[in-house]
């Protein structure tokens, strides 16, 4: 699968704040803002996980059916939105 840059980036910001918590509990942080950031982190997760799916499922389609799906990104972005 092609990854584009967005969801590297996206990943990255992600491993970013995972790092920004364990700063934050070695740093005796307290607990409620701790799992702010991790319900923070498992969102962005979850948000790629749909986008990772969805952009796979592109791509398979395009490849198998040797189409180009123009016009399907407003409906994806609707799918990962909506969840």
């Amino acid at each position: 699968m092609k990854c584009d840059k967005a969801l590297i980036n996206r990943l990255k910001r992600s491993q970013g704040q995972m790092n920004g918590v364990v700063t934050m509990m070695e740093n005796d942080t307290a607990c409620v803002n701790i799992l702010i950031q991790l319900k923070a982190i498992r969102s962005s997760i979850d948000k790629t996980i749909a986008l990772v799916t969805t952009q796979n499922l592109i791509q398979t389609i395009e490849a198998d059916l040797d189409i180009k799906l123009d016009n399907i990104h407003e409906a994806v972005n609707l799918i990962v939105k909506g969840k």
